[in-house]
């Protein structure tokens, strides 16, 4: 993938820089299908994935009433800092990423590529809802059609209600749907990972139209951009999970980063949440005595649910995407755009650029072209470890903190 990147930034500002007609028809009408086959690889495992994943973390839980408070209070964090992320995401963005302005010209520009190349995108916005009307469409008559429509934010509500219904049947028969909905998310998986093996074609072929198209000033929007995403992780890590933590489980910033350092270095390197699972297991026990009821629950599950990292990514996403489209977002975009950033932010998976994938009921809400897609996944290794290890993060200090106001209860 970096061979890829690397390659596809070269041609792409040779064809920019000489204006090589040659190279432009290579690097632009060759090229770019090639990146769009890619993509659309990737997007048609979108709602097979959504569903099952959604469903297995969901439904995984098991009976909710049982669970009693531990479930209530795990989940309340998660989702409460998953708002709280993307409310610094949407913060960050529209105060750093004006620093590298794009031109009407360029953003025309976009748009006609991605008009030229997302046929299905048009399909998706015709279904898009607004105001009040989305609000009644997040209940959908058919879930079925809701899919075959494009529109996955429906689709991912009625995941949900079947999962909480299926976390109150009985053992034997919740286990039933779940194995199977573990199963197909396995395979699911496989498929993006033997899909990501063309990645360094794919993202040549993306990079190198992308950059043909505006040369160096793109490079320095994505840089903009993914600076923005590490200074928005930044602020979530230092001004929300290490304060938590001093506060509710007195531990001081020191100890804790290096309790957890051996889980964020292989979250960093992996770019995976479930594989870094087992570290994270192994620091809540030895390093930060965290209740084993607790850390084989809560870790789990965050490494399922815990996205804070990758729903900060998206919220900045969104508006870089919408900056870059010259799409404008109101205060009703804005708001659709975050609750369809919680929500996917839920069903991101294990795999690494994941969270990119994940967007597509984001863009579909807000009306943004899938052709952003591309230029976000042909740069996505950086952000993508550092969402990562901030997942991680978020969900070891989802432990300790559970950990902390639970611990006597449960010994």
């Amino acid at each position: 993938m970096a061979i890829g990147l690397v390659a596809g930034l070269a041609l792409g500002l040779a064809a920019a820089g000489t204006q090589s007609p040659l190279l432009l028809a290579l690097s632009g009408q060759w090229l770019r299908p090639i990146g769009t086959v890619f993509l659309n690889s990737l997007s048609m495992v979108v709602i097979p994935l959504v569903v099952t994943a959604l469903f297995l973390g969901v439904a995984g839980l098991g009976d909710l009433g049982r669970l009693g408070r531990l479930g209530i209070r795990t989940l309340a964090f998660f989702w409460g800092t998953t708002v709280v992320a993307i409310l610094i995401g949407f913060g960050v963005a529209a105060l750093l990423l004006p620093l590298a302005p794009v031109t009407p010209d360029q953003q025309a520009a976009l748009r006609q590529v991605a008009a030229a190349d997302s046929g299905g995108v048009r399909h998706a916005a015709e279904q898009i809802t607004t105001g009040a009307r989305f609000v009644v469409d997040l209940i959908p008559a058919n879930p079925v059609r809701a899919a075959v429509d494009g529109n996955l934010l429906p689709l991912i509500v009625f995941v949900t209600i079947f999962g909480v219904a299926a976390a109150a049947l009985p053992d034997e028969k919740r286990h039933l749907l779940t194995d199977l909905a573990e199963v197909a998310t396995q395979a699911l998986i496989r498929i993006v990972r033997w899909v990501l093996l063309l990645a360094p074609l794919g993202i040549f072929a993306i990079v190198a139209s992308g950059v043909a198209l505006f040369g160096v000033r793109l490079i320095a929007v994505m840089a903009v951009f993914i600076a923005t995403v590490i200074a928005g992780l930044a602020v979530l890590i230092a001004g929300v999970y290490l304060p938590i933590v001093a506060l509710v489980a007195r531990l001081g910033a020191r100890r804790y980063l290096r309790a957890v350092r051996a889980s964020l270095l292989m979250a960093f390197s992996t770019t995976s949440s479930l594989a870094t699972l087992p570290v994270m297991l192994e620091a809540a026990e030895t390093d930060l005595r965290i209740p084993r009821p607790v850390a084989s629950f809560v870790l789990p599950l965050g490494a399922s649910i815990g996205r804070t990292g990758s729903a900060l990514f998206q919220a900045v996403a969104v508006l870089f995407v919408a900056r870059l489209y010259g799409v404008p977002l109101g205060w009703g975009s804005a708001f659709e755009a975050g609750a369809a950033v919680f929500l996917a932010s839920l069903t991101v998976a294990s795999v690494p650029s994941a969270s990119i994938v994940s967007l597509v009921p984001a863009f579909a809400a807000t009306g943004l072209p899938l052709g952003g897609l591309q230029l976000l996944l042909g740069l996505d290794r950086v952000p993508d470890m550092f969402r990562t290890m901030t997942n991680v993060f978020g969900t070891l200090t989802a432990a300790t903190v559970v950990g902390a106001v639970e611990g006597d209860k449960l010994e």
